[in-house]
């Protein structure tokens, strides 16, 4: 897959803020494809890219990229913002995706675990069906250095179940 690598990843301007984010910051690329499945989906593997950039404001800039593993199609598109509540380990992930959907995520950061749970969806009125209800997901960094997420989700015809694994690795 094309890299789309964010060429404004500056920590040394890192706010304050978000700094104890500061492990996320880079661009991350699947070490292998990663696993998808669903109740109302065939299985299938993906490629993805993550692009976590910060430009000395109180927030966190994010890019992620998936396609699938052997045709290269684009899958699926999330950009977005990370915000931390002051004084706190309280996270907001603020989402849009290619498929139209918009979420705000919430949860907290316990030393290198992101665990993230839906607070607001919004989606075009003619969206496709089923609608996703709920969202979570885990950022997990493992000891060593590599970056893993899980994301179950919530349909209006499915009970929340995970669909994503995927483990990444840093680019130099």
């Amino acid at each position: 897959m094309a890299s789309l690598a964010c060429p404004f990843y500056q920590p040394a301007n890192l706010d304050k803020a978000v700094s104890s984010l500061d492990w996320l910051l880079g661009n991350w690329e699947s070490v292998e494809p990663g696993k998808g499945s669903y109740p109302s989906l065939k299985d299938f593997r993906y490629t993805e890219d993550l692009h976590f950039a910060q430009m000395g404001q109180p927030i966190i800039n994010f890019m992620f990229n998936a396609s699938d593993a052997e045709t290269k199609k684009i899958l699926h598109r999330e950009c977005g913002f990370i915000r931390m509540q002051t004084g706190t380990n309280r996270v907001a992930f603020i989402i849009a995706q290619n498929s139209g959907l918009v979420e705000v995520e919430e949860g907290e950061l316990v030393g290198k675990k992101l665990s993230l749970h839906t607070q607001a969806l919004a989606r075009p009125s003619f969206a496709k069906e089923p609608h996703v209800k709920e969202v979570s997901r885990v950022f997990q960094l493992q000891p060593d250095g590599k970056l893993e997420q899980t994301l179950s989700m919530s349909t209006d015809k499915q009970p929340m179940t995970q669909h994503l694994h995927v483990t990444y690795s840093r680019l130099p």
